[in-house]
């Protein structure tokens, strides 16, 4: 029985240079900050950063993994408070992902409050998804 406060499986995706190169060409977002560090310093960023939507995509995976159906995702947002700096190594950078029940409502959906980490600090504020609990 699923009810508020309980705690979803808490989820860690690395995000490297490639990853980006790759999320750039599938959405067509080629800014040179999430792949140029001259470019990332000039408009004062400490490197490379991901992308903010990425980011928001990872985190809603730890949704739809937990409820096993991208399709019984009815609602998502966030926003973006701090950039994923992801550096030139084989290793990139560690987004932390967890998530708890907020609230459970009468038509079998429930409120998750996503919490999305990288070096310690939350990096998507007011994040939320609404999800469709039965078939």
């Amino acid at each position: 029985m699923t009810a508020p406060g309980d705690e979803l499986p808490p989820l860690t995706v690395r995000i490297t240079r490639a990853d980006l190169v790759r999320y750039a060409g599938a959405a067509l977002d080629f800014n040179p900050i999430h792949w140029n560090e001259r470019v990332a310093r000039e408009v004062g960023l400490p490197d490379v950063v991901a992308h903010g939507m990425l980011t928001m995509a990872l985190a809603g995976r730890l949704v739809t993994d937990w409820v096993e159906d991208p399709g019984k995702l009815l609602d998502y947002s966030v926003r973006f408070t701090r950039p994923v700096v992801v550096p030139d190594d084989e290793h990139g950078a560690e987004l932390e992902l967890s998530g708890k029940i907020g609230e459970l409502r009468e038509d079998s959906t429930a409120r998750v409050d996503i919490t999305a980490r990288f070096d310690g600090k939350t990096v998507l504020g007011k994040a939320a998804a609404v999800v469709r609990l039965s078939s």
